[in-house]
């Protein structure tokens, strides 16, 4: 994030100058004829690097690229997303592979249910004459849990991540690689599918410096029968300062427009926008949701036929517990990245177009040779009236059997749990209670009294300090802890969650814990359903339970503004985290999640105790 955030920064000067910057001017390329190739053809076809320059088929060709990732969009939407694409000007769909969305364990892989099944997304790309550029990993940022690595790579307390040195690390590298690289290798464009180029790695010059790391990746993939071309993809400066251009690939520029400076790294290989930015992301706590101004830089683009990805035509939504936390490079500062990653894009979270689409398209228009496809129909969106919840269950009903530990480790060392809830309880006397390592958000309780709340997010609203007073009196003291996204960004890959510090209790630290893992999944779901009325009502951590009855197929948006911080489902299906905190108050409900009748809500909060109404909408922004 420390790099994007620059970068943003670096956009928002460029476009006021680019109109006097020439350099963005050099190597036009002639435009695309209705007689090139297709990649729903069925033949197969060659993508090559010529003299700074694109090749298909052995003819001048110029990515026109948006990105997209499918396991942020429901899969009865695919089709549709892909063609707002297409119908916006574009020939190619760019998409991460989020290496944690399909091995949830060591060796325990799934990339064939609902949106894990990537290879058809692909073809359905193909199948609507789009190309394809694919990044599949095995880091790849993109504002997601761990930057795409798989958590269970921190429950080992000395990994070491993104380097070929360490063994296990490499090891998972191996496996993922395995398993992946049949069901790209069909999907190339030698072998007639419809993807051009594969990235490796991303963004390594934000975090190392060991271009044998990249080269290894590369040989990974030669040995799987993956053969490229391939690309990588940074800032310019990163990569002039770490000298990690791997000889032999395209180089993408993140956000950077200075091509001449980039061709004297990369030869007479390509330089492109591997990531132009016609938004950014959204963390809670800001004011707003941010908006960006491409519109000058992509015309620019287009003026002198370079080869661009648009990061993100369409963002989709970080579905669960997928939001990844963001930092500086110290590891201060962090924040958390909301649910919905909308990110202000051409193509909003729903898949309607936004004001910037219709600009965009007709700039794309008046560099295409032939007329544009119409604008396909945005799927159905419909709000509903308010409805009050009531508590159904309560989270101190449903603790396991707890383990006990001398002192404090992460979730993930303890329990082989990714993010959710841990509860440290211990019986104490004292008065002055200190807490540092919370990560991320603990509520405190004594005797089952709520006391304060900590937070590790970073924001003049919130209690960060972790310093609480307490009464002298022995206690049963209760530390309910819940995690945001693991951080993926910069060079902080040791997010581990929980309490990773310690508990001082005047000035000595509390040893000998009953600690109660509570990770959210369907399991806790389960037993929410199964639970008793709430033994303690007035105790925060509660569930609560509203019915909405629909009578239309359409999405929505459920607005959680009366709701302080926590959880939503509907009908079983976990939408993600609401903060009342801001900017995000309305999580987005696709339609297929939907049931026409009754449907049901659920939530557990973390500070209320009385129900309040959940309301319907139909955009994000109120």
């Amino acid at each position: 994030m420390q790099r994007r955030h620059f970068l943003k920064l670096g956009a928002l000067s460029v476009a006021g100058t680019l109109a006097a910057d020439f350099r963005l001017r050099a190597d036009a390329l002639p435009a695309q004829d209705d007689h090139a190739p297709r990649p729903n053809d069925g033949k197969p076809h060659r993508f090559s690097f010529g003299k700074r320059q694109f090749l298909l088929d052995g003819k001048p060709f110029q990515i026109k690229s948006g990105e997209m990732h499918p396991i942020r969009i429901p899969p009865e939407y695919w089709r549709q997303r892909i063609r707002m694409a297409k119908a916006m000007g574009l020939n190619t769909v760019s998409l991460y592979l989020m290496w944690n969305a399909y091995e949830s364990e060591p060796g325990v892989f799934d990339m064939t249910t609902g949106a894990r099944d990537f290879a058809r997304f692909i073809r359905l790309c193909a199948e609507e004459g789009m190309w394809v550029y694919l990044r599949p990993g095995p880091f790849v940022a993109g504002e997601w849990d761990f930057g795409g690595l798989p958590s269970y790579l921190l429950r080992d307390p000395s990994i070491v991540v993104r380097t070929k040195d360490d063994a296990r690390y490499m090891t998972a590298v191996r496996r993922y690689f395995d398993h992946v690289a049949p069901r790209i290798a069909p999907l190339l464009v030698a072998n007639g599918g419809p993807i051009l180029m594969l990235q490796i790695e991303n963004e390594y010059a934000s975090y190392g410096r060991d271009l044998g790391y990249l080269e290894v990746l590369r040989q990974l993939w030669l040995e799987r029968g993956i053969e490229g071309p391939f690309s990588i993809s940074d800032g310019l400066s990163q990569i002039q300062s770490t000298h990690t251009y791997l000889p032999g690939v395209a180089l993408g520029l993140d956000g950077d427009t200075d091509f001449e400076a980039a061709q004297a790294i990369a030869g007479d290989h390509p330089v492109w926008m591997g990531e132009g930015y016609p938004g950014w992301i959204s963390s809670w706590g800001e004011k707003d949701f941010p908006k960006d101004d491409f519109e000058p830089t992509l015309k620019q683009l287009l003026a002198a036929g370079r080869s661009f990805n648009l990061y993100v035509v369409h963002g989709g939504t970080n579905f669960g517990l997928t939001s990844s936390g963001i930092s500086c490079a110290d590891g201060g500062g962090f924040l958390s990245v909301t649910t919905s990653y909308d990110y202000g894009s051409p193509i909003n979270e729903h898949g309607a177009p936004a004001p910037a689409y219709h600009r965009f398209r007709a700039l794309l228009a008046q560099h295409s040779p032939h007329s544009l496809p119409e604008v396909p129909a945005t799927p159905a969106i419909a709000g509903f009236d308010p409805v009050q919840a009531k508590p159904v269950a309560s989270l101190w009903d449903l603790l396991p059997a707890p383990q006990k530990v001398h002192a404090p480790r992460s979730n993930e060392e303890l329990f082989a749990q990714n993010q959710g809830m841990v509860l440290y309880r211990k019986r104490v006397r004292g008065r002055q209670l200190q807490l540092t390592g919370v990560h991320d958000y603990a509520t405190m309780f004594t005797d089952g009294n709520y006391v304060d709340y900590v937070s590790r997010v970073v924001d003049p609203r919130l209690h960060t300090a972790g310093k609480f007073v307490l009464d002298g009196q022995e206690r049963v003291l209760d530390l309910l802890i819940d995690s945001f996204g693991h951080i993926g960004n910069a060079q902080i890959y040791n997010d581990r969650k929980g309490l990773v510090g310690n508990a001082q209790l005047d000035g000595q630290t509390l040893l000998d814990w009953d600690v109660y893992s509570l990770p959210v999944d369907d399991a806790l779901l389960q037993r929410v359903r199964n639970a008793p009325s709430p033994s303690a009502p007035d105790r925060p951590g509660l569930f609560f339970r509203a019915e909405v009855t629909r009578d239309v197929e359409a999405d929505a948006y459920v607005d959680m503004s009366a709701w302080r911080k926590g959880y939503l489902w509907v009908n079983g299906h976990l939408l993600g985290r609401y903060w009342n905190l801001g900017p995000q108050q309305r999580l987005y409900c696709p339609a297929p999640w939907w049931r026409k009748g009754v449907n049901e809500i659920l939530v557990l909060d973390f500070h209320r105790t009385s129900g309040v109404p959940i309301g319907g909408a139909t955009s994000l922004h109120r």
